[in-house]
């Protein structure tokens, strides 16, 4: 793990839910060691056999943290999962939502050619599951909490070859907002991080990733792309009591690039 000393005790005693570890490179998994620097326990999800394989063998580390099998488009997977949770841990604090999907073809064809099955079936995964998993978890925020998702900055500008996911992530950002006010008298925040290009999984499933990711490093204020450090930390502040004030926000941490013109 990364030296992240200055994060102590920032989390401790809270209880976290990550969704979306793929690999040790995935967004979800730098956010996860970042809440367990902070103190926080923390539980991950896995989809199938192949994927439960992988997320043990990224999470060795933390020693047999508790891992529970969901598909984010089951209702019944998901109900299953919140169940367990309370009765491991009887409440919970944080939930993260790091999951995006959309087949290929989706990604690989003009956003014109767009089937409504590809379509259907990348809002339901992307945007949708954050309001099933939202309402879920809010069952067990008795004393309030936290929710964080992942944006990309393919929600507000065309960025070419993000195709169905930009309009995804766009519906994702508004679900965030529409959830705050639905959340909000519970104690329960909920904002999106729109992460800078970072190299993950999920992201070299975009055409052109590593030109973007030239781009996005020449024209950001920063002059460079952005950490997933920085990513981890931001999603640490939205978890603790710090970001009491904030929500329905999207905060961006891309090394300043979306507000640079070029």
């Amino acid at each position: 793990m990364a030296d992240r000393s200055k994060l102590a005790g920032l989390l401790e005693g809270k209880k976290g839910l990550i969704v979306g570890v793929a690999n040790q490179n995935s967004i979800a998994w730098g956010c996860a060691q970042a809440c367990v620097e902070a103190g926080m326990e923390v539980a991950f999800t896995y989809q199938g056999e192949v994927m439960r394989d992988r997320v043990q063998k990224t999470t060795a580390e933390l020693n047999n943290p508790l891992l529970l099998e969901m598909d984010v488009a089951d209702d019944a997977q998901i109900e299953s999962v919140f169940a367990q949770l309370q009765q491991q841990w009887g409440q919970l604090d944080f939930l993260l939502h790091s999951v995006a999907f959309a087949p290929k073809a989706a990604m690989s064809n003009p956003f014109l050619e767009t089937t409504r099955n590809d379509f259907a079936q990348a809002l339901d995964i992307s945007t949708y599951s954050l309001v099933g998993l939202s309402r879920a978890a809010s069952q067990l925020m008795t004393v309030g909490g936290s929710v964080v998702t992942m944006s990309y900055y393919g929600a507000e500008k065309a960025v070419p070859g993000y195709n169905v996911m930009g309009v995804a992530k766009a519906a994702l950002e508004a679900a965030v907002r529409y959830l705050a006010v639905d959340l909000g008298r519970q104690g329960i925040r909920i904002n999106a991080v729109s992460a800078g290009a970072v190299n993950t999984l999920a992201a070299r499933g975009v055409a052109n990733f590593r030109d973007l990711m030239k781009i996005t490093a020449g024209r950001s204020p920063l002059g460079r792309n952005v950490e997933m450090e920085e990513i981890a930390n931001s999603t640490v502040f939205l978890a603790s009591d710090l970001a009491s004030g904030v929500t329905g926000e999207t905060i961006y941490v891309d090394a300043g690039f979306h507000v640079s013109a070029g």
